[in-house]
């Protein structure tokens, strides 16, 4: 194992590890299995140069337990390293019904929970090395307009990614949103960053999240991010309808609406190879 990686993780533990092993992916940071000195396994995340410091996810991480979600304990924290209890799988995979059923069911459960009567949050987050503004608003249009359509696609257009073509139909897109989205939308603790990567399923047949972005927002906007990759089933759908439900608008309309915003951090961050999904989600929209 690395010296570097290693030395690190025994000046924050207080204790070397036995073994280090490189897992895969990974743009914001380098994560590693580690066997500790008493032989249990734990995830270790190193920041890359340039990226947020660790210790905001680990807050996010923090927020999101004491609101009921699972997600893993964390054990040792700096900006430079997250060192969280290991996931066991089990073996099982997040495709399967039960775990998604599960997955569903406790994303439903943080998105009843009372956040109170503001979208945003009391400090800035971040999806993926984006910073994510959260000025607080008691109007959702404006909030999602402003902080995230507009913000993104503001990004996109710095990152000289985003053809003219493009920002004029978002600008429209931006200029509708009450056509789609219904008044009287009340904010909720989200995830932020709900695709499959970050919903990982336990040896029980339950489900662990990982690597969120969170802010108090309209609850859809997991569920769109969940649908945009294929991430999700209908039975992780099923497992949200028993705790809350679901808006018949949502799965025509409005998914394709908040999944802007993930698609123009996408297109900001790995070029116009995903212009073509941007422009299917306008389309929907009859941008």
């Amino acid at each position: 194992m690395s010296s570097v990686e290693a030395d690190h993780l025994e000046r924050l533990l207080g204790h070397r590890p036995r073994h280090l092993d490189v897992q895969g992916g990974g743009d914001i940071a380098r994560s590693f299995r580690v066997t500790l000195h008493d032989g249990k396994p734990a995830m270790a995340k190193f920041r890359k140069t340039g990226q947020p410091g660790l210790k905001l996810e680990a807050s996010m991480l923090d927020d999101l337990r004491k609101a009921g979600l699972p997600v893993p304990t964390t054990l040792a924290v700096d900006d430079d390293v997250l060192v969280l209890d290991w996931v066991d799988d089990g073996h099982r995979r997040f495709s399967e019904d039960e775990v998604q059923r599960a997955a569903g069911a406790a994303i439903a459960t943080l998105h009843q929970r009372d956040a109170g009567p503001a979208f945003g949050y009391g400090h800035e987050t971040v999806l993926g090395s984006i910073p994510q503004p959260n000025h607080e608003s008691s109007d959702w249009i404006a909030f999602f307009r402003d902080q995230r359509l507009l913000h993104m696609a503001n990004r996109a257009d710095d990152a000289g990614e985003l053809p003219a073509t493009f920002r004029k139909r978002l600008d429209d897109v931006a200029s509708r949103l009450a056509e789609w989205i219904p008044p009287g939308a009340t904010p909720s603790l989200v995830h932020g960053d709900l695709w499959g990567g970050n919903m990982l399923p336990t040896a029980e047949g339950g489900a662990c999240f990982i690597d969120p972005a969170i802010y108090h927002g309209h609850g859809e906007v997991d569920l769109a991010l969940a649908t945009l990759f294929g991430s999700v089933g209908p039975a992780f759908f099923d497992g949200y309808g028993t705790v809350r439900e679901l808006e018949p608008r949502f799965m025509p309309t409005r998914r394709h609406l908040y999944n802007l915003y993930p698609l123009l951090l996408h297109v900001t961050l790995f070029g116009q190879e995903y212009l073509s999904s941007l422009d299917g989600a306008l389309r929907r929209l009859g941008a």
